[in-house]
């Protein structure tokens, strides 16, 4: 993961100063991705405007029940479409979404990402025995937080984007590894003003676990926050993370490569039909 440009957040005057900092800093974030592929689709159909780009995109996002942002993110990651091919891409097989028995769902399969993505995270904070943790999966070069639960808005909304170098989870999502700090008072991983964003939090330690996909890229993250510093995790609760995480991980590979691309191949018909 390598780092995106005028990501982290300038030095507040005070609270309601960096409230509204780091709320321009999401907001920019958070659209940068779609007006990139709005950028793009405007060059592969040579479309009059970018509101018929993000109607594309909305319109297709909206069939396949998928965040705008994820589908962007399709966008911006999968090579060109051919002008004259009838699919963005082709011959990608579908079949059954893959197993998660990790997530010990009593051998169902969640069909909807947001169910595997809540799965996971519950799953996480039972074995590592706490009740805060958040999900993050790398989008255009960040880690961006899509699910938290027991964590408050300051936090939240201070690492809605995290980029490479400030935090543990980045630190984990670089390294493709597990990475526990102890006690988030002592550890150097952390930038001052992030550590108090999660102190205030009520964090005292935390566990990010990477999900990878089958050939080791680091697809998203899971940490586990606690409220009292941490001592080691065991072998067995190491282990058992380290398949949540590849079991995941290879799931969203799977979501990626079967609905984002469904998703893509509808915009292009209709994309390509408008000329």
């Amino acid at each position: 993961m390598t780092e995106y440009p005028n990501a982290p957040v300038p030095p507040p005057a005070d609270a309601a100063e960096e409230q509204r900092i780091v709320a321009e800093r999401n907001t920019r974030l958070a659209r940068a991705g779609v007006a990139r592929a709005e950028e793009l689709l405007l060059k592969y159909y040579r479309l009059s405007s970018h509101e018929e780009s993000f109607e594309l995109l909305r319109d297709a996002s909206q069939r396949f029940n998928l965040k705008l942002h994820t589908l962007a993110a399709g966008v911006v990651r999968l090579p060109a479409p051919e002008p004259t091919a009838l699919r963005w891409v082709a011959g990608r097989p579908h079949g059954a979404p893959p197993p998660v028995p990790a997530l010990h769902l009593d051998g169902t399969r969640p069909q909807s990402r947001g169910a595997v993505l809540d799965a996971a995270l519950q799953r996480t904070l039972r074995i590592t025995g706490t009740r805060m943790g958040n999900v993050q999966l790398v989008e255009n070069r960040l880690l961006r937080m899509v699910r938290h639960t027991g964590l408050d808005q300051r936090f939240t909304d201070y690492f809605a984007f995290v980029d490479s170098g400030t935090t543990s989870c980045a630190q984990a999502a670089e390294e493709a590894r597990q990475v526990t700090v102890k006690d988030v008072r002592s550890c150097d991983t952390f930038d001052e003003r992030s550590r108090q964003v999660i102190l205030q939090a009520g964090s005292r330690a935390c566990h990010s676990v990477p999900l990878v996909s089958p050939k080791g890229a680091v697809v998203g993250m899971i940490s586990a926050h606690h409220e009292q510093p941490l001592h080691e995790l065991t072998t067995v609760q190491l282990a058992a993370l380290e398949r949540l995480g590849c079991e995941v991980g290879r799931w969203l590979l799977w979501h990626h490569n079967t609905v984002v691309v469904d998703a893509l191949n509808q915009l292009h018909v209709r994309a390509a039909h408008r000329h």
